[in-house]
């Protein structure tokens, strides 16, 4: 809960417990958590890979047979994927940016993964565009439709007609990334 910065923390605790049920009924409806740990699935482009620890293997982590092997001791496990899927995203969602960004003549300043929880991309106006390391997760489709998004921001720092014509013109995904995002979204956001 974030409260404004002149509201007291009564205030903010008299607010929460007038809308105890209410909170309640959105904690019950979040998705199961997914903790990285052997065993547990974890999408990569929307495909589930499983994590299998490989103690005595070396390389962190890596992709094999729908697998995500991840080398080291058990405590590193958690941080090791993670790293892994930061990496990936920084790879696939990098060269998806630059690609689209290509065809449309533009050049981001520079191109961030971040871990955020509200946002899937942004751009900022000195055009450094932000995405969230979690949509390597999501299927291609969305992922495709997202970059298109904040490349289309390059030109268009609105969501006016022009931004969405020019959406539409770098993925054919919009119509169905953005009802995929709300409805998935969430569960994405529950893993790791």
């Amino acid at each position: 809960m974030t409260l404004p910065t002149k509201a007291t923390r009564k205030a903010g605790m008299a607010l929460l417990m007038g809308h105890a049920d209410w909170v309640a009924d959105r904690l019950a409806a979040l998705p199961e958590a997914v903790i990285f740990k052997e065993g547990a699935d974890v999408p990569i482009a929307g495909v589930p890979h499983r994590i299998l620890h490989a103690p005595a293997a070396k390389g962190g982590a890596f992709l094999l047979n729908q697998e995500l092997h991840v080398t080291g001791a058990a405590e590193f496990l958690p941080r090791r994927v993670r790293d892994f899927l930061r990496q990936e995203a920084r790879r696939r969602l990098g060269a998806l940016t630059m690609a689209k960004a290509g065809l449309i003549g533009v050049v981001p300043k520079r191109v961030t993964i971040k871990d955020t929880t509200s946002r899937w991309g942004s751009c900022a106006p000195d055009k450094s565009l932000a995405l969230s390391w979690r949509l390597v997760m999501a299927p291609a489709f969305v992922q495709d439709y997202v970059v298109a998004h904040e490349v289309a921001h390059l030109r268009h720092m609105n969501h006016g007609p022009r931004f969405w014509a020019l959406v539409d013109e770098l993925t054919p995904h919009t119509k169905a990334a953005i009802p995929w995002l709300r409805a998935e979204g969430a569960r994405l956001l529950r893993i790791g």
